[in-house]
């Protein structure tokens, strides 16, 4: 092979960077026939340069000056496996401005300042991939960029936070409880010492910003989505859903609305039936529903995380990014070209499954459907079970939006024959 090598920077060498490290040193040969010119590692950026590490690197790459590294004008690719805003932006931005192109798995940044990023890769003529960022090993990102480009998603509904999904399965296959179920996750290592990010969805609305972008053509930060976690879902939560045949499932939800003028963006648990595709999605695995015009429903599915599934999709984009630096060409432009409106959560439509605490008297149940009547939210299902004195409602919605939907539960706790409401869950899926 007679082209001259590309040369890669590293920037971290944490879980993910050292698979990336190990991978592109011992499949050297299979990634240079891919890319048609070989690849070779320039630099490793550290903050501990001298720390043992069991990689087949040799030690003098490893540098704790990452911008020099980032702006050496032999590096061809720049990979950003550190994570965090700063320094990853700063960092970025110069590679960028110094013509290398860039495959980072930086969520929380494109999720902040991916526009940022984007403007500053088009200025320069390089390439700015990111597969990593969403779903681990699953490509997802690719798909919804390139593949599904002349068709119109509608909605993209999924899984892709793996500690939140293991929680909830083992809630649902043991009854435990959410505090036992999250001391599970971190002993078997899906949940971090701090799993706020996880638990809280912070992590899952930074992606959701990213694929409402992508499949919506619009500018979506972490700040658009509507964010809840599940610290708050019981166990009776959970039983509630088993006994309706469904199960509990933390979904980022991006949707068109229906004459196309604005999206919304959320991240919530919510009820899904267990015949709904995603329903089956176990541990700490990642999968995505996608609904388009033309393709109809597409759905994405596999590990979401861990070091060698993330440097899959890393070294996936590496290699493209490269045959791009080969053949002398750039991976097709993300724009914000339909600049459509980023609706609220009051917006969003969807439905409600809530218990009720009652008196278990005669014309309560008439109030409590009066409630609903005077919000304009339709009743599906009503199921009643006495308990002494008191008696508790359990009513499904039909299709409603999210801002009458929450209203309704407001009115119906100022009800006087309404002692509790017990519980209130989004309910997604057919």
């Amino acid at each position: 092979m007679s082209k001259r090598p590309l040369k890669v920077a590293l920037l971290g060498c944490g879980v993910v960077g050292s698979e990336v490290a190990r991978l592109m040193t011992t499949t050297a040969d299979d990634l240079a026939a891919r890319v048609g010119a070989p690849l070779e590692l320039a630099g490793i950026a550290v903050r501990r340069p001298n720390r043992a590490r069991d990689l087949p690197v040799d030690p003098a790459l490893f540098t704790t000056d990452a911008l020099s590294l980032a702006t050496r004008p032999d590096v061809d690719v720049v990979i950003e496996v550190i994570g965090g805003i700063e320094p990853a932006r700063t960092l970025l931005l110069a590679a960028l401005a110094n013509g290398a192109s860039v495959v980072t798995a930086n969520k929380a940044l494109l999720a902040e300042d991916g526009a940022t990023l984007h403007a500053a890769a088009e200025k320069h003529g390089a390439d700015l991939y990111y597969e990593a960022a969403v779903a681990g090993a699953i490509p997802l990102l690719r798909p919804l960029r390139e593949s599904l480009v002349g068709d119109k998603v509608k909605r993209v509904l999924g899984i892709v936070n793996g500690t939140t999904n293991f929680i909830l399965d083992r809630m649902d296959s043991t009854g435990a409880g959410f505090a036992d179920a999250l001391d599970e996750a971190t002993a078997l290592g899906y949940a971090e010492a701090d799993p706020t990010a996880d638990i809280e969805g912070f992590d899952a609305a930074a992606k959701a910003a990213i694929l409402a972008g992508l499949a919506f053509h619009t500018k979506v930060t972490a700040a658009d989505v509507y964010r809840e976690g599940i610290t708050e879902v019981t166990a009776a939560d959970v039983a509630s859903a088993r006994e309706m045949n469904s199960v509990v499932k933390l979904l980022a939800i991006c949707e068109l609305d229906p004459v196309g003028e604005s999206v919304t963006a959320r991240v919530h648990p919510a009820m899904l039936p267990r015949s709904h595709p995603l329903a089956g999605v176990r541990e700490a695995y990642n999968a995505v529903f996608v609904e388009s015009e033309a393709a109809g429903r597409l759905m994405f599915y596999g590990p979401g995380a861990g070091g060698a599934p993330t440097a899959s999709a890393v070294l996936g984009d590496l290699v493209a990014v490269c045959r791009n630096k080969v053949n002398g060409g750039r991976a097709p432009a993300v724009t914000s070209y339909a600049d459509l409106r980023v609706g609220g959560m009051g917006e969003a439509r969807t439905r409600y499954h809530i218990s009720l605490d009652v008196d278990d008297k005669a014309g309560v149940l008439a109030q409590v459907a009066l409630v609903f009547a005077d919000h304009e939210v339709s009743i599906q299902t009503v199921r009643q079970s006495g308990r002494g004195d008191d008696a508790r409602l359990v009513i499904a919605t039909h299709v409603a939006t999210d801002a009458a939907l929450a209203a309704t539960v407001e009115s119906l706790r100022a009800l006087d024959t309404v002692r509790a409401v017990a519980s209130v869950m989004r309910v997604e899926g057919e």
